[in-house]
């Protein structure tokens, strides 16, 4: 497999991902709307690196797995016009579940959160994305498309031109599409996906056909009427591409492998269960340590000020 084919191929759609930032910028721009920040972009592009540079040599090291797994292929498949529509098709439905899966199982939400972080809603946001994809496991979710009999370093390609389609998603300037949104993710899906809205969340998973959310239940139009709150519950405030990639994974590892007695079916939740479920124990966590730091600070004063009184009488 070629371990670059991926970053190639996001490299050689480089220049036309340019001129649309560009352009977008001028057009928020001229509406007073402008959210891009030197510190964002420095971010985002930080974290698309990363992203890249881990991909590579993630897939160099993969690649006798993924070759080894090839041989055990159900059919020996031939690249067609319509083996390589399966192909789109069947990865964008693995996609979707790895989608989902991303927003309901801590340990693959702790790699995918760096990519919902961010406030703000333009092209850059796309580049937000986590060099520990690889750790969590989203190569796993390709896998079966080796096993059916697609060509590993094909099944690459495809990821890639999935993943460079998905950058378009993410703005603002763009409406509804007419009959496109029926069928394919759009920006308007998309913005509905990054929302933190109670109405909004955890919804529209589509890399990018959008029929895969209105199967499976997971579909809600973006609506006129409810103004789109970006970003995740509980907000890192950084633009550290470093916090951003591996604030969640400190929450699971702190919870999971704490030394305070917890069963092991809670640190499995902490886990592979709701990061909700983690979020909320977190925040238990820090109140329970902040409530005890506060008695202890009043006892302190409580013990100088009757210290004071003694002294005085």
């Amino acid at each position: 497999m070629d371990s670059g084919l991926e970053s190639l191929t996001l490299l050689f759609l480089s220049p036309i991902f340019l001129i649309c930032m560009i352009l977008e910028y001028r057009a928020l721009k001229r509406r007073h709307q402008a959210d891009y920040s030197l510190k964002e972009l420095i971010c985002n592009f930080s974290l698309a690196g990363l992203h890249q540079g881990a991909d590579v040599i993630a897939t160099l090291l993969l690649m006798p797995f993924f070759l080894w797994l090839f041989q055990f292929r159900l059919f020996d498949i031939t690249l067609t016009p319509i083996t390589v529509f399966a192909v789109f098709v069947l990865q964008d439905f693995f996609y979707y579940w790895f989608h989902r899966a991303s927003h309901h199982v801590h340990w693959l939400w702790a790699s995918h959160v760096a990519h919902h972080s961010s406030e703000n809603m333009n092209f850059t946001t796309a580049f937000r994305q986590s060099l520990t994809y690889p750790l969590s496991g989203m190569w796993l979710f390709w896998t079966p498309l080796m096993l059916i009999g697609f060509d590993p370093t094909f099944v690459v390609l495809v990821v890639a031109l999935n993943l460079g389609f998905q950058f378009f998603v993410h703005t603002r300037i763009v409406g509804k599409l007419g009959w496109v949104e029926y069928i394919f993710n759009t920006p308007s899906h998309h913005r509905v996906h990054h929302a933190r809205n109670p109405e909004y969340i955890d919804r529209n998973f589509a890399g990018v056909l959008i029929i895969w959310d209105k199967c499976f239940g997971t579909y809600v139009e973006e609506r006129d009427d409810i103004h789109i709150d970006y970003g995740i519950p509980k907000p890192i405030h950084s633009w550290n591409p470093f916090v951003a990639t591996f604030h969640q994974w400190k929450t699971l590892i702190t919870l999971a492998f704490s030394r305070t007695p917890t069963p092991m079916n809670t640190r499995l939740q902490y886990l592979f269960g709701s990061p909700a479920f983690s979020d909320t124990a977190m925040l238990e966590r820090d109140g329970s340590r902040a409530h005890l730091v506060e008695k202890a600070e009043k006892a302190e004063k409580a013990e100088k000020s009757e210290k004071e009184k003694s002294h005085h009488s």
